[in-house]
Order: C-alpha cells, then structure tokens, then sequence
C-alpha cells in the first residue's frame, strides 16, 4: 500500500512540474512598444484600446 501511494505522489508531482516548465517557457521574448503577447497565436500583436 505505502509503495503505490508513494509511486502516485512522484507520478502527480513529475506531471506537475513538467506542467510548469512548459508554461514558462513559452514567452522568452519581449514585445516591441505598443504591441502585447497574443498566448493564443504565440505572437506579439498590436495593442488595442477601446
């Protein structure tokens, strides 16, 4: 029992972690003035304001 629960907790904590690494990686660019990161198409898109 004690060695299923261990092997769950590494599994979620792994899974977790790799979770984390993956969104912080995903913008390691700046953009240039007056434009912001767009997540959906991964770019730097013209800023809008209403």
């Amino acid at each position: 029992m004690t060695f299923k629960t261990l092997a769950c907790a590494l599994a979620f904590g792994l899974v977790s972690t790799a979770a984390m690494a993956c969104e912080f990686h995903k913008q390691t660019q700046s953009c240039a003035p007056g434009t912001v990161w767009d997540s959906e198409s991964e770019t730097c898109v013209k800023a809008v304001n209403s």
